[in-house]
């Protein structure tokens, strides 16, 4: 299967798929339907099922879905069928919170260093994490062999950080930052912005 061919909009469906399945997994519900996982995540049964034929036929008319089996599948496709280790770029506030954060194993993500350009900051502690020097971070990412990075830093320095970690072989950067990236076509951006979403929210107020 082409990635490239399946609709952005439609992977970032997934996830929340993913997290409805796991939460009735976890609630020892053994099948659903498309009509109940659409429910659960606010997307009509036409939709969800469009979306899954995109990858293959997991269902059976009738009978739904095998939550296990779907699970499984949908892990597989989004590659977090595996942990993945990932590097945090910013020890600030933010970056505080997300070294802490227990929520990322479990969906395939783990942070494995945390660097920081403040001197001050380099060789003090976040939980169990040593704080690294931003300058030596080319070379602890290329020898680590980290693909993922997350960007917890000022707008002003984002771009010439990202710079280094395409040069170091990241190939997916979740930017906190609230500046677009330029990158080469190999490298996924992601975005996570607060004030974005606030100001798409207050539209409805």
């Amino acid at each position: 299967m082409n990635a490239e061919k399946i609709p952005d909009i439609i992977i970032g469906r997934l996830p929340v798929y993913l997290r409805a399945l796991q939460r009735m997994a976890d609630n020892g519900i053994k099948t659903t339907s498309s009509q109940e996982l659409g429910e659960h995540v606010g997307i009509s049964a036409a939709q969800i099922r469009k979306d899954i034929s995109q990858f293959g036929e997991f269902g059976k008319q009738g009978t739904g879905y095998s939550i296990t089996y779907l699970l499984d599948k949908l892990r597989e496709i989004l590659k977090v069928d595996r942990i993945w280790d990932v590097a945090l770029i910013g020890a600030g506030d933010m970056g505080h919170a997300l070294a802490r954060y227990q929520g990322f194993t479990n969906r395939g993500f783990h942070i494995v260093m945390v660097f920081d350009n403040n001197k001050e900051k380099v060789g003090r502690k976040i939980d169990n994490f040593v704080i690294e020097d931003a300058d030596k971070m080319i070379e602890r990412l290329k020898a680590s062999n980290v693909k993922i990075a997350m960007l917890t830093i000022p707008a002003t320095s984002a771009q010439s950080v990202t710079d280094k970690l395409v040069q170091a072989g990241v190939r997916a950067i979740l930017n906190y930052a609230p500046i677009s990236l330029n990158v080469p076509n190999n490298v996924k951006v992601q975005y996570i912005d607060p004030a974005t979403h606030l100001q798409r929210m207050t539209y409805y107020l």
